[in-house]
């Protein structure tokens, strides 16, 4: 258990405690934690389940990961749980993200909280990415135009439904419907939904209540597996380009 050993003494430190601080929170002795620390010794299960309950972190993250390598310290609320959740970085120090399989995107749901099943994604690195927490997801259907069906949505962790900004785009993870890509907006005088709405007009908007998102990732950028055919090519321009127009098409209207 070569990472505990590390985990102990890089989580006492975040926390600002001395080794006989620390012991006085946990109730142990100091010459225990220096005997953790320096891998004299390795705490037993007992000893384990103090630590994850006093960090709010699973054993098997505490036991498995080197959390010095995370690049922060956030935590993303599991349940009652608050768990490290740390950006995934290469041998050199680069920051890497998970893909989400379009075949495996079903048991996200299931294993977005599963360490084990986050660590066997497939993973890339994009050196143009902003710093934080990304994902790639897999888009399915239409509902997103120009967005095509297959394509892959990278975006950023969001830590509290609280950061979104209203009328972006982004990936929802809800208990009732697993993972969807939506324009999330914040409805005026409304503090327990939210309303997520296609691009596509097609399909209806719908409210969503706060308390059924278990994760929200704000789009970053979009990468297509297939190409463009000439037609799709014209419409997404053309829809781009009304978009873009949009403020400038309803000044006109007043007149």
């Amino acid at each position: 258990m070569k990472n505990i050993q590390a985990n102990i003494r890089h989580l006492r430190l975040l926390k600002k405690l001395s080794q006989e601080r620390f012991a006085d929170e946990l109730g142990w002795s100091r010459s225990m934690v220096g005997s953790y620390e320096e891998g004299r010794s390795e705490p037993p299960i007992e000893r384990l389940i103090d630590l994850s309950n006093y960090f709010n972190i699973p054993i098997d993250i505490l036991v498995k990961n080197d959390l010095r390598r995370a690049k922060d310290t956030s935590f993303i609320q599991i349940g009652t749980k608050r768990v490290l959740f740390p950006v995934t970085v290469n041998e050199d120090n680069e920051d890497l993200i998970e893909i989400i399989p379009a075949k495996a995107s079903a048991g996200y749901l299931e294993g977005y909280d599963d360490p084990e099943y986050i660590e066997q994604l497939q993973k890339i690195k994009l050196p143009f990415l902003p710093t934080g927490t990304h994902r790639a997801f897999p888009i399915k259907g239409d509902s997103m135009l120009p967005v095509k069906d297959g394509s892959f949505i990278v975006a950023k962790f969001v830590e509290a439904i609280g950061d979104v900004k209203s009328g972006r785009t982004y990936i929802v993870l809800t208990k009732d419907d697993g993972l969807v890509y939506k324009r999330v907006y914040l409805p005026e005088g409304d503090e327990e939904n939210v309303l997520l709405s296609s691009d596509n007009k097609a399909y209806q908007p719908y409210l969503v209540s706060k308390e059924n998102i278990l994760e929200l990732w704000e789009f970053t950028c979009c990468i297509n597996t297939q190409e463009y055919d000439e037609k799709e090519l014209k419409l997404s321009s053309i829809m781009t380009m009304f978009q873009e127009l949009k403020v400038e098409l309803e000044a006109v209207r007043k007149f």
